[in-house]
């Protein structure tokens, strides 16, 4: 699988995703962890109330893994990143709701926050209050979190995703060690 991106995609990543019976790779749960700088039930629970899904494997029961996708591990580092601003995990749920209300993902949006509410900057005239109306004092554009990521994902193994068929596109870097 390579990597493209193109300018229409707008900084999104996409994967070319090879024909249906390829296997997919993902970022096993204590891995995300280390990379994001979370705890075990943290990632536990916001996959159980679904706030970040894994989208290449959801667990199926006992013995099975989840497997994150690279646009998982980046939706998981802005939660982590506006969780440190100080904002609730209330406030970042409704928000992340608001953008899915709007057709907006956590990986195409630039979020503000002053620590207290999450504002969606729309272009360089207009934010979005997505928790209620509120001053701004930090940007958090994905670009630079994506370009971070893309590099230490690299130093971490994927896993390969089993069963019948994966719950998402998978996009991001793949592992040389998985080739």
């Amino acid at each position: 699988m390579a990597r493209r991106r193109s300018a229409d995609e707008g900084g999104q990543l996409r994967l070319d995703v090879g024909e249906a019976g390829e296997e997919l790779v993902g970022y096993r749960g204590p891995t995300v962890c280390k990379i994001v700088g979370i705890t075990y039930r943290q990632l536990d629970y916001w996959a159980r109330t679904e706030l970040v899904s894994p989208s290449v494997q959801q667990a199926e029961g006992s013995g099975t893994q989840r497997l994150y996708s690279f646009d998982d591990v980046v939706r998981l580092r802005v939660v982590k990143r506006l969780l440190d601003t100080g904002v609730s995990l209330q406030k970042v749920r409704v928000a992340v709701e608001e953008l899915q209300r709007r057709g907006r993902t956590l990986t195409e949006a630039t979020l503000v926050s002053d620590g207290a509410s999450v504002l969606l900057l729309e272009d360089d005239a207009e934010l979005l209050d997505l928790v209620r109306r509120g001053q701004a004092v930090l940007a958090l554009a994905l670009d630079p979190v994506i370009e971070e990521l893309r590099g230490e994902v690299t130093a971490f193994p994927t896993e390969r995703a089993v069963g019948p068929e994966p719950t998402a596109e998978v996009a991001g870097p793949v592992a040389a060690n998985d080739a």
